[in-house]
């Protein structure tokens, strides 16, 4: 894990594992989210003092830090707890917070997605329905969770143009991730189905229903 400053009060973590760390077999995904919850762990004990922590595909950012030169020398101590033991738990405590998304599996990509996975679709909506996901982070816009969860053999291209408009609740697939769209918006992934649940709201708290560590479970409706 790499540490690098981000102005004058931010810290960017690495998650790429050299590949002669003892990570380095670790999916890149299952690292981020290990860091993630450790640093989480540590703010809730009093360890660590930062105002966000962001994670992103490959990173986490570290923001509202007073002293980031300090707190890195903190970080270069620490290691996430990644082991068997470890993520039980955490699948335990993740179990806890689970969303279940009930979704009307009626996306004009469907037989895309079938097509390029090699099934018909009611398989493609077994495999939806019976994969565990969980968001590995937001991003695009607010509240748009990036849900890991499907093997990365069933990674799946973006369209070669996007549409110029994607309804809200739009839930969607490309590269190695499930997502929702949390409203209307100009969009590139491809659409398997749409759900009604309001996926980011200023009034509630937090706005983002799917925040990091959330699992995530898809019914059909």
């Amino acid at each position: 894990m790499r540490i690098r400053p981000v102005g004058a009060h931010a810290l960017l973590l690495d998650c790429t594992a050299p590949t002669d760390a003892p990570e380095a077999d670790l999916p890149e995904a299952e690292l981020v989210e290990a860091w993630r919850a450790e640093l989480w762990r540590r703010r809730d004990q009093g360890d660590l003092a930062v105002v966000e922590i962001v994670p992103a595909a490959s990173t986490v950012l570290l923001d509202g830090l007073t002293d980031p030169a300090a707190t890195a020398k903190q970080l270069s101590r620490w290691a996430p707890t990644v082991t068997h033991a470890a993520r039980a738990a955490e699948a335990t405590l993740a179990a806890r917070t689970e969303v279940v998304v009930p979704v009307d599996f009626d996306g004009p990509d469907l037989p895309a997605v079938a097509d390029h996975w090699g099934v018909d679709v009611p398989a493609v909506l077994r495999r939806l329905t019976g994969t565990r996901f969980r968001v590995a982070f937001c991003g695009f816009a607010p509240g748009f969770p990036y849900l890991t969860g499907l093997p990365a053999e069933l990674a799946l291209p973006r369209l070669a143009t996007p549409r110029a408009r994607v309804p809200a609740g739009s839930v969607a697939l490309a590269g190695p991730y499930a997502g929702i769209y949390p409203g209307p918006s100009p969009g590139g992934w491809l659409l398997v189905g749409r759900t009604d649940l309001v996926l980011f709201d200023v009034h509630r708290e937090p706005p983002a229903l799917l925040g990091p560590g959330t699992e995530v479970r898809m019914e059909i409706r």
